[in-house]
């Protein structure tokens, strides 16, 4: 580690801060329902929009309404890009001649880009034509990412809401936030890509003769509409095969930058559009610096761990210094170690690293990251996590200081606490089990690339990500299988909506409460007192709920390697 890496991760933190509360409060605008200094451009399309689409844009939805829109119109685009991948081979834009997806791998590739995970297996340049890219991948990055947005205002309104019944309109709300956020920054995110070097192109794949004489075949494609989207929408899904590693998707240090800043700028700004919402900036503050202080932690024990290198090689080879399989010389550790824990830390999923070849402690923070679900966070998804932990650490702070546990002006009664435990249990629930039937099955482990650990890591690491929706993996794990292709799949699913579903009920419920005013006996969720007792909670269930299956992944394999240990 050095003090000219530190500073550089400090210093795009400190960016994304700048960029992050500016658009926290345009979130506010546009969810509050206030107008905009492009209204005069916005409102004719939506007005358009709402009359062809036969919305009505004054009916305000309950929340069992509003979770049925949402439910429906996910579940239509998830079937439409299943036929698009079915089907690719016999449609256009498809100049490379690439065939249809079989069925266990188009289900496991719709479910993955409807959730917002973007778990990939396949290699997209070999195995997605230009339609699947742009009509499906690229319009599920943008549809995927507006629902865990407007899931998350939507809870916020109906929660806030005094003796309401009511949380907005889904309709309105899916239309704005592509209309006012997605689709504007996206757009200017693009074009700044295509200028850095990021190719955009409905052209086939090139071939070319290198200096030796050889024959070498350049895929590309629109590669730089996808790229924007991918991370501002807390995507991850690569046009490449490698990722963001790939320098086409990722051509220098500073598109490296760009893309850190454009993956942590929605699930960051949501957290000061939150504070403006309860009306309380410092319950925002509050948030964001014990959040952040676990992404900067996660980031400093990556790069340390990664520098240290590894002392296997030493002892075998004689080599020393950092560890630097896996990555890219051109982006170096600081800020390779920064995309790790930020990709992570949110629901991204881009790499810019193999990590499957990440020393075991480096793998253990996004391991970690992705099992608390709680680090920022995805596109508007995160934030529900968010408040699903401070509800349950409001009830236990009570139970220990022996007040009525309320929040925002209402008071907590079992039913929240039943549903807030639902939700924070379904997590843990379908890593653990989906991973323990992997384990112990025949067609689970054949997968496995490696043996001992490191492979019980892989499978461990592959069912996290798909219940954080993540999508990010250890490549050592072969997941284009019938097993692996619909477990995963239905883990994302599961993963993502019922979290929703119960945060959905928990609004609806709060929302019919009438806001009682603070007292001496109300418990402040905005100071730094409770922002330790918010994060020690997490902590705490994290390590009761994950530890005993982390030392038999990364801890035990960081030992061995301590160690010398060069058995399976």
């Amino acid at each position: 580690m050095t003090w000219i890496g530190s500073i550089q991760i400090l210093l795009v933190l400190g960016i994304i801060l700048l960029i992050a509360i500016p658009l926290g409060g345009y979130l506010y605008r546009v969810f509050s329902g206030q107008r905009s200094w492009l209204e005069r451009v916005y409102s004719p399309c939506e007005k358009v929009l709402y009359r062809l689409s036969g919305i009505n844009p004054t009916v305000e939805m309950d929340w069992k309404g509003y979770i049925k829109a949402l439910l429906l119109v996910n579940f239509v685009m998830m079937i439409f890009a299943y036929l698009i991948f079915r089907l690719q081979g016999y449609l256009p834009l498809n100049p490379d001649h690439i065939p249809s997806m079989p069925w266990d791998l188009a289900f496991n590739t719709a479910a993955s880009f409807i959730t917002n995970t973007d778990w990939q297996n396949y290699s997209g340049e070999a195995s997605m034509s230009y339609l699947g890219q742009t009509l499906a991948v690229t319009y599920l990055q943008f549809t995927a990412g507006a629902t865990g947005i407007v899931a998350a205002f939507a809870f916020i309104r109906g929660m806030l809401g005094n003796k309401s019944k009511t949380m907005g309109n889904f309709w309105v709300d899916f239309i704005k936030v592509h209309t006012r956020v997605l689709v504007p920054i996206a757009f200017i995110l693009a074009i700044v890509l295509v200028g850095l070097g990021v190719p955009q192109t409905y052209s086939g794949a090139q071939t070319v003769h290198t200096l030796q004489g050889a024959a070498q075949t350049i895929s590309r494609g629109p590669v730089a509409s996808l790229e924007s989207i991918k991370e501002f929408g807390t995507n991850g899904g690569g046009f490449f095969n490698a990722n963001s590693a790939h320098p086409y998707e990722n051509p220098s240090v500073l598109t490296n930058v760009i893309e850190i800043i454009a993956l942590l700028s929605i699930p960051t700004a949501s957290i000061f559009a939150f504070g403006r919402f309860l009306k309380n900036r410092r319950q925002a503050v509050i948030l964001y610096v014990f959040i952040t202080a676990m992404l900067v932690l996660g980031a400093f024990l990556i790069y340390w761990s990664e520098t240290a290198g590894n002392p296997l090689l030493n002892k075998m080879l004689g080599l020393s210094g950092a560890n630097m399989e896996g990555k890219e010389v051109r982006f170096g550790l600081p800020l390779t170690s920064l995309f790790t824990a930020a990709t992570t830390a949110t629901s991204t999923g881009a790499v810019t690293a193999m990590h499957d070849s990440l020393t075991p402690l480096g793998g253990f923070v996004p391991l970690l990251f992705m099992m608390l679900n709680l680090i920022f966070g995805g596109a508007g998804a995160g934030i529900l996590n968010i408040i699903m932990y401070l509800i349950i650490t409001v009830f236990i702070s009570g139970l220990m200081v022996g007040r009525t546990p309320e929040i925002f002006g209402k008071k907590i009664e079992s039913k929240e606490i039943k549903l807030a435990t639902m939700s924070l249990l379904v997590h843990p629930f379908l890593i653990l089990v989906a991973t323990a039937i992997a384990i112990v099955t025949k067609n689970g482990v054949s997968s496995m690339a490696n043996p001992g650990l490191h492979g019980f890591s892989e499978v461990l690491y592959a069912f996290t990500s798909a219940a954080a929706n993540n999508g990010s993996a250890f490549g050592g794990l072969s997941g284009n299988t019938l097993f692996y292709n619909l477990m995963l799949g239905t883990v994302m699913l599961l993963g993502r909506f019922i979290t929703i579903i119960a945060m959905f009920a928990i609004a609806g419920s709060l929302g019919s409460k009438a806001t009682i005013p603070e007292s001496v006996g109300t418990l402040r969720t905005d100071t730094f007192a409770f922002g330790g007792v918010f994060v020690a909670i997490a902590l705490v269930v994290g390590a009761l709920t994950f530890f005993p299956v982390l030392s038999l992944g990364p801890i035990a394999e960081h030992l061995q390697m301590w160690s010398g240990f060069l058995g399976k």
